[in-house]
């Protein structure tokens, strides 16, 4: 595992949680890092990312959610919050190269993950 996710847990809906991801050795690019999930039965979808400190997101998150870097720490964090139970899923980090030829939303920029932490609201 090259990244470690950590701060999944379970959440009422309406709540808060803040999700934690660090390279588990700095010898790889993590020019651009992103946050995906996957639920269920679903495929693995694009939530947020940065580069730069340039910040996108999928626009059902763009409002909930805020992606931000810790660049002395090399850490990245995701704080979600109004959470629903839509938001129930498997939360991926993922790390690549400032430039792969692929958008930052996909999945295929990026080559380095983390073990995925769960997220589950419910009520």
């Amino acid at each position: 595992v090259q990244l470690q996710a950590s701060g999944g847990g379970e959440v009422q809906p309406g709540g808060s949680l803040r999700l934690s991801c660090a390279p588990a050795r700095r010898t790889f690019s993590t020019a651009l890092m992103a946050w995906f999930r996957q639920a269920p039965g679903k495929e693995r979808e694009f939530v947020a990312a940065i580069k730069s400190g340039t910040t996108y997101y999928a626009d059902s998150m763009k409002d909930r959610f805020t992606i931000s870097r810790d660049i002395a720490k090399n850490t990245m964090s995701l704080q979600m919050n109004s959470l629903e139970p839509e938001d129930t899923a498997v939360y991926y980090c993922a790390a690549g190269p400032s430039y792969s030829g692929y958008s930052y939303y996909n999945q295929r920029a990026y080559n380095y993950w983390g073990q995925g932490t769960q997220v589950t609201v419910s009520s």
